[in-house]
């Protein structure tokens, strides 16, 4: 069997996982998010932290929930870390650094797990369990429930409620991320991923000499880091590591992992607002980008010129020999569609076009499908803007979902969307004029801008991936780069939940012959072309000096 054959026979198989569980669990999350009763190990939980679960919250209220509950988490997880050196199952690893414990802090509960160091050789089980892990958990559903937020605000008129946030956040923790997680953790440690405390040891290799290794709670960590779109990893190589993705199978399933959870939030969204239709509508428009891009990133490896490329058969640098071009090529593309990050392989290596895809895919804002959660509501705002663009065309107010898109709901999708490209560009901008992070490059002309860009990329958008050979373990970068995972988490939120709360506040607009059907394939072909215009548009020229110059000189 050939590489390509492989690796679409790999997708086929993939779409179709996708395709049998889209419907139970998009069903099984809407009943989570709309029961009205409390299980007993919730109530516990609502009783510990002082919540009433069943207060209904408005925008600013929801909002400032998400905003505490997110700075003590910070604040915990920046402390653990500087504390590592006197806890229990530390491995003897020394307190981490200031910069760089906020660095990770800021990362992990802002669901981007990026990571400026090496995680066998700095974090002790403690820290990876109590601290990390946790944040896996807790920051995948803080992005659900500010999406189930937003789809509230859609489905519900003439009142600015819009749920608890509490009892969101306890519910997906407890019925949603937990329960399958454990699944996912048993079906990664039959595979062979490894799943212990043991200590550091020494490990004989094949040349000769030895090596030193710790294990870990590896597993369950993979599983949540995937399933949550965290990302990161418990070792340096990530998800290229044996012990974390241990066989081609394996591969496979943590990229239906990445995605099962934002896809189905599509049926999620359909049945709440009433109409499944619209559901497909935006699941449609998700399922177009990604196989647009997956196709592309595909033939940008397969088909790379050169004598080398030709014998190899593909652009196999910096691919993981055991998962192939095709395999590494679909996970390095829902990796980057998602706010997720870990990696199977060297996104620095790959051609230039390929590394752009890689960018093009976060730059997007990661809604095809995106994060949990993230990826829903980033794909709504970009909906409101289609319906504001099409009423504009036709000279008609617009509508969508039965609201009417006015000024103040136009004005709150479009500081959405400019937030994260105002970070983007401008610390790009201020690393490439400054001397001390131009320090950091190891590369020089549009390879090394691109290590830059692609690091405020995935910074700003929440994934967590980077393209190696930038040391980005620095005060400079491990302080802005923090800042730009904080700023591109949650001002993003405020707009959301105060375009939640604005929507909810209105009384259902009835359809008529000149509405126009979102639930139609003109709406999905008009909502593809505003996001690819958009982000081409406020992108291209960084892309023109990056990988894009790479890739025409190569």
């Amino acid at each position: 069997m050939g590489p390509v054959l492989a690796g679409v026979l790999q997708l086929l198989a993939l779409i179709g996982a996708l395709a049998l569980a889209y419907v139970p669990l998009g069903n099984y999350m809407a009943k989570v998010y709309s029961s009205d009763k409390h299980w007993r190990v919730e109530k516990w939980i609502y009783k510990g932290i002082g919540a009433n679960p069943s207060t209904e919250m408005r925008w600013a209220a929801y909002l400032r929930g998400v905003l505490a509950f997110s700075a003590v988490s910070v604040l915990f997880l920046y402390l653990l870390q500087r504390l590592q050196g006197v806890l229990p199952g530390s491995l003897g690893f020394s307190a981490i650094d200031p910069d760089q414990a906020f660095n990770t802090a800021a990362s992990f509960v802002t669901n981007t797990n990026w990571q400026s160091y090496y995680g066998e050789q700095a974090m002790g089980h403690v820290v990876q369990t109590a601290g990390l892990a946790v944040q896996n958990f807790v920051s995948a559903a803080v992005g659900i429930a500010v999406a189930v937020a937003l789809v509230r605000g859609f489905a519900r008129s003439r009142t600015g409620e819009l749920g608890n946030f509490w009892s969101d956040l306890v519910r997906g923790v407890v019925r949603v991320l937990v329960p399958f997680s454990v699944i996912a953790a048993i079906v990664l440690v039959a595979c062979g991923a490894i799943q212990n405390f043991s200590g550091i040891h020494e490990v004989g290799q094949f040349m000769g000499g030895s090596q030193q290794w710790n294990g870990g709670a590896v597993a369950s960590q993979e599983a949540i880091k995937e399933l949550g779109t965290n990302g990161g990893g418990y070792f340096n190589a990530n998800s290229a590591h044996p012990f974390e993705n241990p066989t081609p199978f394996t591969n496979l399933f943590e990229i239906f992992l990445l995605l099962v959870i934002p896809f189905a939030l599509t049926r999620t969204f359909g049945l709440m607002v009433g109409s499944v239709k619209q559901g497909y509508a935006i699941l449609a428009t998700m399922a177009t980008i990604w196989v647009g891009f997956v196709a592309l990133m595909m033939w940008t490896e397969f088909a790379h010129h050169g004598p080398a490329f030709d014998i190899a058969g593909g652009a196999y640098e910096g691919k993981e020999v055991r998962f192939g071009v095709g395999a590494s090529s679909i996970f390095a593309t829902s990796t980057t569609l998602t706010s997720t990050g870990a990696v199977d392989s060297f996104h620095s290596s790959f051609t230039g076009l390929g590394g752009g895809i890689t960018m093009l895919g976060m730059m997007l804002g990661e809604i095809a499908p995106g994060g949990t959660g993230s990826g829903l509501y980033g794909m709504l705002i970009m909906a409101v803007i289609a319906v504001f663009i099409a009423g504009l065309m036709v000279g008609r107010t617009p509508e969508y979902l039965g609201k009417k898109i006015g000024t103040r709901e136009i004005k709150l999708a479009a500081c959405y969307i400019l937030i994260t490209p105002a970070l983007v560009l401008i610390f790009t901008a201020a690393a490439m004029a400054l001397p001390t992070p131009g320090n950091s490059m190891t590369n020089s002309g549009a390879h090394g801008f691109s290590e830059i860009l692609y690091a405020y990329t995935s910074a700003s958008n929440n994934n967590g991936s980077a393209f190696a050979g930038l040391n980005a373990d620095t005060q400079w970068f491990n302080s802005t780069l923090g800042l730009c995972m904080l700023f591109g988490r949650f001002l993003p939120m405020v707009f959301v939940l105060a375009l939640a709360g604005s929507l909810a506040e209105q009384r259902p607009v009835p359809e008529t012959a000149g509405t126009l059907r979102t639930n139609k394939p003109l709406f999905v072909g008009l909502l593809v072309g505003a996001i690819l215009i958009i982000t081409g548009l406020t992108y291209f020229p960084a892309l023109a000096l990056g990988p894009l110059a790479e890739g025409l000189a190569s």
